[in-house]
């Protein structure tokens, strides 16, 4: 088989960017708790990295991609990876099978290890380890499959470029049940110990998400250079946006304000990014900065120790993308995709509209049953003992900062 080596070069590029942004979340999370919990939120992020790999060659990509189970999952037919090989192609893409394998996975590692900054201070690591296995096998593979491996979502017509139901909506709900579940901090921490970690971070998962983004038309077309830019303008918008917000209720230009406004654009335009115009990505960036600002105050009023904002961020972003991606959508600029609510499809916003709620719905329920669960033969929640230690000494034995 010929394969086409522009569009291959191109998806290896972007597999290897989307590998990056675990890394980068790693950082963005690390700079953000304080210093005696630096180690272990960060090796929740490394973990994902290697266990989700492990399971993702196990079964993850077969149940996936591979058959359909009720429109619900996938078969285990390329289990272990058999049957794959490396002269296989991806119908319509002229790529090797395994660039597109290699692609998924790395969606496969990062969603999950965003749930992690709801809880953090707060997990042990075998409980986590156990939530992570469950949670990919119960919630993340039957989502990919559902709306894009040829499950029932993707053949009643929804449409999430790159997932903002798929990675965002879910992982931000997941967040939320498991702040609900495992309950508030005891040992509070002063604030974030190192900013400049947090915008190494946040440089990292910026820079690769243009790979998460453009990369998910798995070619290089007019499709993809509108994905690119759409991703950087509404990051843009969305950063000065809060930044502005900050200054007005805050009465000064945060600088952590203009990170997480930066990732709440990006978690929003995630789902729409190859379905609507430059100018509707402007819209998304604004929006998206007012209105994950104002999740994030509301949590705060409501006392929901979401640590690290993940569901205000990622779940609240991630579902207003699918809401914008139901109004906004044109096939003026994809072919392949369908025309939203403001270009007279009514149906495709209810669509949108729907999966969204089901799926977040069924995220959140399903990731307080499995802590619940999981707590009843391994207590989840460290003791107040280690929460005061700080969980890089009692969980793991190691410190990021040495005493003098």
């Amino acid at each position: 088989m010929n394969f086409d080596t522009g569009n291959t070069g191109f998806m290896l590029v972007a597999a290897s960017l989307v590998m990056l942004m675990t890394p980068g979340l790693a950082f963005f999370y690390g700079g953000l708790v304080g210093r005696k919990n630096v180690l272990a939120i960060m090796i929740q992020s490394f973990l994902s990295m290697g266990w989700t790999s492990v399971i993702w060659f196990i079964c993850g990509y077969s149940m996936c991609f591979s058959g359909d189970v009720g429109g619900v999952i996938g078969n285990l037919k390329h289990a272990f990876m058999l049957g794959v090989s490396s002269t296989d192609v991806l119908p319509g893409n002229n790529i090797p099978l395994f660039v597109f394998v290699a692609y998924q996975m790395m969606f496969a590692i990062i969603t999950p290890a965003l749930i992690t900054g709801a809880f953090t201070n707060r997990v042990r690591f075998v409980p986590y380890m156990v939530f992570l296995t469950v949670w990919l096998l119960f919630v993340y593979f039957p989502m990919v499959h559902m709306i894009w491996g040829g499950g029932i979502l993707q053949r009643w017509g929804v449409l999430d470029f790159a997932g903002g139901i798929v990675v965002h909506a879910i992982a931000g709900m997941a967040a939320l049940a498991s702040v609900f579940y495992v309950g508030k901090r005891r040992v509070v921490e002063k604030g974030p110990h190192s900013i400049p970690l947090v915008a190494l971070g946040t440089g990292l998962l910026w820079f690769g998400w243009y790979g998460f983004n453009a990369g998910s038309e798995l070619k290089v077309d007019g499709v993809t250079a509108q994905a690119f830019l759409n991703t950087d303008t509404a990051a843009s918008f969305a950063a000065v946006t809060w930044l502005i917000m900050a200054w007005i209720f805050e009465k000064k230009p945060k600088f952590l304000g203009l990170l997480t406004g930066s990732i709440a654009g990006l978690a929003t335009i995630t789902p729409a990014a190859g379905y609507v115009s430059l100018q509707v990505s402007v819209l998304i960036g604004i929006v998206a900065g007012i209105v994950c600002y104002g999740a994030i105050n509301l949590k705060n009023r409501l006392h929901w120790d979401d640590a690290l904002d993940v569901w205000g961020v990622h779940g609240v972003g991630g579902f207003l993308g699918i809401v914008m991606l139901g109004l906004f959508a044109t096939t003026a600029i994809n072919a392949n995709g369908a025309n939203g609510l403001f270009y007279g499809n009514s149906a495709f916003f209810v669509k949108q509209l729907v999966a969204g709620v089901v799926c977040s719905l069924y995220a959140f329920l399903f990731s307080y049953v499995a802590l619940a669960i999981i707590n009843k033969i391994t207590p989840v929640r460290v003791g107040l003992h280690e929460e005061e230690m700080g969980l890089d000494a009692s969980e793991h034995g190691e410190e990021a900062y040495l005493a003098d």
